[in-house]
């Protein structure tokens, strides 16, 4: 029940009604039992200023970001942190003695599942053929055997094989093991969700990361962005669509962050069934995208032996990293959080 005392959180964007954060944060508020509330507030670009001060002045304690002001409040904070800076870009902001002050936990998320063996039950996330699908609707009793070639679909892609040449359960971290430091990440876009996996492979300390984009012009600004940002990245390499294949037979981790495949176009995949065929067994795909769950491109790359992250497990490690700023508390009920979501988007 709301009260005079309910502190107030919340998500500003223009539109934001279609936006997923309170029904995961106001789960975790529930079960926590805390005085606070999780709400929508849409305010239009001009209006962003005066959003802000008019939460100060009903003490409002925090609040996401979603577009299009995670880059135009940047000027407003009086503080930013460096990871917030390196994005160029807002996600979080909370109110401390200096004023209002951003951060980024999109960087957070996405590392989340590729840091942290599942635990189960697991709901989203890192997968892999041995497991079924648990995203979607549609069950799957055995993994898919290895592909043996074939048109996406077509009846050589499900064989004869016997179900113990899956790969291994995905226990996390890169292939071969946690460490990152022999590993190549390509990134399929250059846009500001782009800029949040590559600040998330330099954490990981990937020994090579490869951006792939369309426009040589917006790539080489791009990369030129990192060399003297607050996060230098010094092994990132651009490229346009044409060496793709290439770069998918070197790939440990391969990560979309354009919206080919997203809801209402489904059947679609950034990379074509030629490229994918290259993916090595064993790999890690990871899709932004949690809409459809899971996408043609996860798909595409597991019945290939890869294993998969989808998007939805980004989007609750994020909302959780703020949540734990908000409430000031060393853990938030992250498994509440999925199971929301999930809930909410007919997962279950």
């Amino acid at each position: 029940m709301i009260k005079g005392t309910t502190k107030l959180l919340g998500v500003i964007g223009h539109p934001v009604e279609h936006s997923l954060s309170p029904a995961m944060h106001n789960a975790a508020i529930s079960h926590l039992g805390v005085d606070f509330v999780y709400l929508p507030f849409p305010v239009k670009p001009g209006d962003l200023k005066a959003a802000l001060a008019g939460f100060a002045a009903i003490g409002v304690r925090g609040f996401s970001i979603t577009i299009p002001h995670k880059q135009a409040i940047l000027p407003l904070l009086s503080e930013v942190s460096p990871i917030a800076r390196s994005i160029g870009a807002v996600n979080t902001v909370y109110l401390t003695d200096k004023g209002w002050c951003g951060t980024n936990t999109d960087v957070e998320g996405f590392l989340a599942p590729l840091q942290t063996p599942p635990t189960p039950p697991y709901q989203g996330g890192a997968k892999d053929a041995t497991s079924p699908l648990e995203t979607g609707n549609t069950a799957v009793e055995s993994c898919p055997p290895p592909y043996q070639g074939g048109a996406r679909g077509g009846s050589e892609e499900t064989g004869n094989t016997a179900v113990e040449s899956c790969p291994p359960p995905y226990q996390g971290g890169a292939r071969g093991g946690s460490d990152w430091s022999q590993k190549v990440a390509v990134i399929l876009g250059n846009g500001g969700a782009a800029r949040a996996v590559v600040a998330g492979c330099a954490q990981l300390g990937c020994a090579e990361i490869h951006v792939v984009g369309r426009s040589e012009q917006n790539l080489a600004e791009f990369q030129q962005s990192w060399v003297n940002s607050p996060m230098p990245v010094q092994n990132l390499q651009v490229h346009t669509w044409d060496n793709l294949s290439m770069l998918i037979s070197q790939a440990d981790l391969l990560v979309n962050t354009t919206p080919v495949g997203m809801y209402p176009q489904g059947e679609k995949s950034p990379v074509a069934v030629g490229e994918i065929d290259r993916i090595s067994a064993g790999a890690i795909v990871y899709d932004l995208i949690y809409t459809p769950n899971p996408t043609q491109f996860l798909k595409d790359a597991q019945i290939r032996g890869a294993r998969a992250i989808d998007g939805l497990e980004m989007l609750v490690q994020q909302g959780a990293a703020a949540l734990k700023i908000w409430l000031d508390q060393e853990s938030v009920p992250v498994d509440v959080m999925r199971q929301a979501l999930r809930q909410h988007l007919g997962l279950d």
